[in-house]
């Protein structure tokens, strides 16, 4: 007689249903753990566009408004550089680049730091497309989720800061969920910086909340434009000086 499976042996059970708060845990137990076993002690989280192009494939992209956002690869790659190489001097490592791993944007973070010898973190999440991982992710802290809100809390469990630069629904969605956050105290407070204020003022008409008693007007301290990423990281040492 076949003996069954023991019950974290068998898969079709683990994926049922009924295993969902467990594969809730796990979710939020294998990242956590591993990346206390890699020193991660606290991080700079990038957000942004996964259809921003490189600057090796630009010449393919047949967009014109979209190829003209490759500059924003160019300033999150530079600021991972500068996040990491000022940061990572031994194994507890401070200030690690997180993205979600994917391309564009996410790409330019993970592809900055480990040009330069340092660890950065992947937060991937299986969507039916543009999401797949890139190849300047850590191996050992690249994580793939199934959950949006256990992905989403990672994000912020460490975060030092939080940059943004251009993107879509997604990256709004992790824009208003760290700016939520932190005005409900929920999080501690930290820089929000919003890369190209007239981008980001075309996009949103911030003054306009605060002038219709939407959000409080000194909601409006928690974010900061930068144009450049020696800005971004000058805002961010200053920050916590």
């Amino acid at each position: 007689m076949i003996s069954p499976p023991k019950a974290y042996e068998n898969i079709p059970f683990l994926n049922s249903a009924y295993c969902r708060p467990v594969r809730l845990q796990l979710e939020y137990l294998h990242p956590e753990v591993t990346m206390t076993e890699e020193g991660v002690k606290s991080t700079i989280v990038l957000f942004g566009s996964a259809r921003i192009p490189t600057p090796e494939n630009v010449a393919d992209c047949k967009n014109e408004k979209l190829a003209s956002l490759v500059p924003y690869y160019e300033e999150a790659r530079k600021l991972a550089a500068i996040v990491s190489t000022n940061s990572q001097t031994n194994h507890e490592c401070e200030y690690v680049v997180v993205t979600g791993g994917g391309g564009g944007i996410m790409e330019a973070g993970n592809r900055g730091a480990d040009e330069n010898g340092c660890k950065s973190v992947s937060l991937n999440i299986q969507l039916p497309f543009e999401q797949e991982a890139n190849p300047y992710v850590t191996p050992g802290l690249n994580f793939e989720f199934h959950y949006f809100h256990m992905r989403k809390m990672h994000f912020l469990q460490r975060a030092k800061a939080v940059v943004i630069f251009p993107g879509g629904f997604g990256t709004f969605d992790e824009l208003f969920e760290a700016l939520t956050l932190i005005q409900t105290k929920k999080i501690n407070p930290m820089p929000v910086i919003l890369f190209n204020a007239e981008h980001w003022k075309r996009l949103i008409d911030w003054d306009y909340l605060a002038e219709c008693g939407l959000i409080s007007p000194q909601d409006l301290d928690i974010i900061t434009f930068c144009n450049e990423a020696e800005e971004a990281w000058q805002v961010i040492t200053e920050y916590y000086a």
